[in-house]
């Protein structure tokens, strides 16, 4: 039996040779969260799964009339790129549907979700060309719902112009933004890409269908992108960055024409108002005779018609009433500097009259009749 002191020694004996046991270099949490630059998922294999799947699976979706076209040319080659992974592909042109099903060859568990994902992109108009990366492991797609966000169906198509923009150019943006595809058709918007970027799409297309301008967001993202690639920056908040973007509500309540006034409250009720009996013996009219009563009554109606009558004639005696005539403003006298000399301007015309146009004056003609004559002798 061990001694309360051998039983101490032995506790600390264990004491001091556990920590040398147990050092373990302390590692922050952040870097076990975040995933290293360049890391790449392994591909799925055969060896990962040898035996296969234990049974069929298969889904199935409906495509609208105006893409049976498409689907039919471009139908080889989505069995050709499903066949490689060992999925079945059938295209039922009679009910419109496509149908993707596993077999006994398949490997990969997951390839039939994204084949099913496949076929949906294909029946929202999403060429074959983009839709067929959702096959690969980092790509994701979803397919957002915008039909039942808005009621009225003119505003619901002006939201959805603003997604696309003038040429495209709000769409080509958010493209390049979060590197995905995207497409809006109808009462859905398709996108494809990477799990990040989805996420920021989905944002954008519901803060649209909000009455919010995707270009507040577009801004955003810029920014976040221009911040990720600083290091310093990466693993710090960035909302001292991101703009804030208040909501003005431009449409004021209209205000009524007539404000209804409270009155100041007063304990006391409003006084009572005079009946018809109290006015008639205020006025003395109760202690009246029913034929005096009715003479008053007949008077007051005369007097009324009469000035009704002579209201009237007023008013058509208006129409014979001269109207004001203006004031004849008396010409001023004009004053001696200012007179004209009619009789020097008689002569002048008199003078005129007896000069022919272009003939010589009188003394001149005198003066050629005597030269004339002195030339004759």
């Amino acid at each position: 039996m061990a001694t309360p002191k051998e039983a101490e020694s032995g506790e600390g004996a264990a004491g001091g040779r556990t920590p040398k046991a147990k050092k373990t270099s302390k590692v922050d949490d952040s870097e076990l969260l975040t995933v290293p630059d360049g890391w790449k998922e392994p591909a799925f294999a055969r060896e990962d799964n040898p035996r296969g799947l234990l049974e069929e699976s298969s889904f199935a979706t409906l495509f609208p009339k105006y893409r049976e076209a498409y689907l039919k040319e471009c139908w080889p080659l989505v069995q050709k790129t499903l066949t490689e992974h060992h999925i079945n592909a059938a295209l039922d042109l009679i009910e419109g549907s496509m149908t993707v099903s596993t077999t006994k060859k398949t490997f990969d568990p997951y390839i039939i979700i994204r084949a099913r994902d496949l076929i949906k992109l294909l029946a929202r108009s999403v060429p074959f060309e983009q839709a067929v990366r959702i096959l690969e492991d980092d790509v994701a797609c979803d397919i957002i719902k915008i039909g039942s966000l808005v009621r009225n169906r003119e505003r619901f198509i002006k939201r959805r112009q603003r997604l696309i923009g003038p040429n495209g150019s709000t769409l080509k943006a958010l493209e390049l933004l979060t590197s995905c595809y995207i497409m809006v058709q109808g009462n859905t918007v398709s996108a494809l890409g990477p799990f990040n970027g989805l996420k920021e799409v989905r944002k954008v297309v519901l803060d649209t269908m909000k009455n919010i301008h995707p270009i507040y967001n577009i801004k955003t993202l810029m920014i976040k992108r221009e911040l990720s690639k600083d290091p310093e920056l990466r693993l710090q908040n960035w909302e001292r960055f991101l703009p804030k973007f208040k909501h003005k509500n431009l449409n004021k309540r209209k205000e009524p024409q007539k404000k209804n006034v409270k009155k100041e409250y007063t304990p006391f009720p409003p006084p009572q108002p005079e009946s018809q009996i109290d006015k008639e013996l205020a006025s003395g009219e109760y202690f009246l005779k029913e034929s005096q009563k009715k003479r008053k009554r007949v008077e007051e109606i005369k007097a009324k018609q009469a000035e009704a009558i002579s209201r009237r004639q007023e008013e058509r005696n208006k129409a014979f009433i001269p109207p004001k005539e203006k004031t004849v403003v008396k010409p001023k006298k004009a004053s001696a500097e200012t007179k004209i000399d009619i009789q020097a301007i008689k002569e002048k015309v008199k003078k005129a009259k007896k000069k022919k146009l272009g003939a010589l004056p009188e003394e001149e003609v005198k003066l050629k009749i005597a030269a004339d004559a002195k030339k004759k002798k």
